[in-house]
């Protein structure tokens, strides 16, 4: 399915099927551009398919501005899901990306993306121009008008507010670079969508909602089971569909409302700066996996299951029992949601055989919305049981947490807050106790840095050094932060049982590679949804490793 690798390697006649059949799947693989409209389109556009001699194919939009092109404003190319190969890919290019996006260019220039990737800024621009087509100043500039286009189109604010909520230095330059990207004006861009869409938007500014896409199948009941079943009181809400917290930005903080609806996810914003607005809608899409591409992660876990009695479902295929109806014993189903389900679907058409277990299509991994918290919340949770882990993470927050005005009354507490008091405040064993406050000294003295722009290497490499970290946790981390895709738990008490029950070999899983983390989520979800009776107690939840 992916089809881009680079600029130098895109298939003409794969790339060209995909826009002669309209094929949104391939949209945020490569952008469209047409050399006699100087317009550059998704893949899906639904105008007239342009001829043959007339296109050229661009990984990146960043590219098509760099070449002279502006965006279509029918299809919209920027408001596609982002390119899967900026996690399935762990080299400098991908992750230059996954910082962009954060905008860290827009906070610190392209000195601060060299200096957090270990590159000169010449290197970095030298690589990236030759990946993607263009340069970092390029690629953060593309991604400022993809922000600009938002702000406009979506809120009251003048225009004046919005170029620098964007990122950009001037009003001069804001206007002008929209002018280049969609060819019209900032003013008339907003007019264009207000008579489009009816004068609907907020009389508030700071409070937006967004339709964030992504691509379809999405298995929507692990995602809700997951976000609902870790959801920590006084930090986190998930009520009737809807997933509630507040999170730390670069300029404040934001409070985020997410509910999952066909094709895409309702993301409302309550924004204490707007300029927080690119780096939120980030990490969201990191934090459910919105960029992944479920048709080709499928493809490959299907052939992996060749020989096997058991297959991915259709898209739209009940994989078996409703996932609230099933509620397991274990101590990690003790939130108000129910188990993720997966069953067995009997068939006899098609050469499929009768009886073959059936596991969900577009499942997803669930990334973080913050590192540092993703790593001390995980320490605390080792070794016990979801809801006891919510409970001390809760006590956490509640006596170190920021205080905040909204629906969420507090913030994560800081690695600093962690460091001088959580020994006073978390109970347990001591050795945990003393790790957990190590981790969170490490963390507030830079000695160890967390963020999406890591190697998997070196990150795994870091957190080992720290006491209490085994490889679970390692690995746990690794694979929420970076998005890695290719990350196995076969020491998870939970993956072992699903294994069990499939019949996966854990000690050969190359078959399933790079896809292997996704290969977890379904080995987690089975044995969540077929617990064992009586004995289910003995099962550790969720994300529990056995021995590290």
């Amino acid at each position: 399915m992916v089809v881009c690798v680079s600029a130098n390697d895109l298939d003409f006649e794969r790339c060209y099927r995909a826009v002669a059949t309209r094929d949104s799947r391939f949209d945020g693989h490569f952008v469209t551009a047409v050399r006699t409209t100087g317009i550059y389109c998704r893949p899906s556009c639904p105008a007239i398919t342009p001829k043959r001699a007339n296109v050229t194919f661009l990984p990146t939009a960043a590219a098509a501005q760099q070449g002279g092109f502006r965006a279509c404003r029918r299809c919209l190319p920027d408001a596609a899901p982002g390119s899967p190969l900026w996690n399935t890919r762990a080299d400098l290019a991908s992750r230059a990306m996954r910082l962009i996006g954060d905008g860290v260019i827009e906070r610190g220039g392209v000195p601060a993306l060299a200096n957090a990737l270990g590159y000169s800024q010449r290197q970095l621009t030298r690589v990236l121009t030759g990946e993607l087509g263009a340069g970092p100043l390029a690629l953060a500039r593309a991604h400022r008008a993809h922000t600009a286009r938002l702000l406009i189109q979506t809120t009251r604010l003048p225009m004046s507010d919005i170029a620098f909520a964007a990122g950009f230095a001037s009003i001069r330059q804001f206007n002008d670079t929209v002018r280049e990207v969609f060819a019209v004006s900032p003013t008339a861009l907003r007019e264009e969508s207000r008579r489009r869409n009816g004068d609907t938007l907020p009389a508030t500014n700071g409070l937006l909602t967004l339709r964030l896409p992504y691509r379809e199948p999405l298995d929507r009941s692990w995602l809700e089971w997951f976000l609902a079943a870790h959801a920590t009181p006084g930090l986190e809400l998930y009520e009737n569909g809807v997933y509630t917290r507040s999170l730390r930005t670069p300029h404040g903080h934001t409070t985020i409302r997410l509910s999952i609806q066909p094709g895409h996810v309702r993301a409302a914003l309550s924004l204490q700066d707007m300029r927080d607005l690119a780096p939120t809608v980030a990490r969201i899409r990191h934090f459910l996996d919105l960029d992944a591409d479920p048709v080709g992660i499928d493809e490959a876990l299907t052939a992996g299951m060749a020989g096997m009695p058991l297959r991915l479902g259709l898209p739209g295929e009940a994989p078996g029992a409703d996932p609230t109806a099933q509620r397991s014993n274990s101590a990690s189903a003790a939130s108000s949601a129910g188990s993720p389900a997966n069953g067995v679907v009997p068939r006899t058409n098609g050469g499929v055989r009768a009886n073959d277990i059936v596991l969900p299509a577009g499942i997803r991994v669930p990334g973080c919305l913050d590192g540092p918290e993703l790593l001390l919340r995980t320490m605390i949770g080792q070794q016990i049981s979801v809801a006891a882990a919510n409970t001390h993470t809760a006590r956490l927050v509640q006596h170190l947490g920021e205080p905040i005005d909204g629906p969420i009354p507090h913030l994560f507490p800081t690695a600093e807050a962690i460091a001088e008091r959580g020994s006073e405040v978390l109970t347990g064993p001591g050795r945990r106790i003393d790790a957990i406050v190590g981790a969170a000294k490490a963390l507030a003295s830079g000695d160890l840095v967390l963020h999406s722009g890591r190697t998997a290497a070196e990150l795994r490499r870091d957190l080992l050094a720290l006491d209490g970290v085994g490889p679970w946790t390692a690995d746990y981390v690794t694979m929420r932060l970076l998005a890695d895709p290719d990350v196995l738990l076969p020491s998870d008490l939970v993956v072992r049982r699903g294994a069990a029950l499939l019949g996966v070999d854990l000690t050969s899983t190359a078959r399933w590679s790079p896809w292997r983390s996704y290969l977890t989520m379904h080995l987690w979800k089975h044995a969540l949804a077929n617990p064992e009776p009586r004995a289910s107690a003995k099962i550790e939840p969720l994300g529990r490793r056995a021995a590290q």
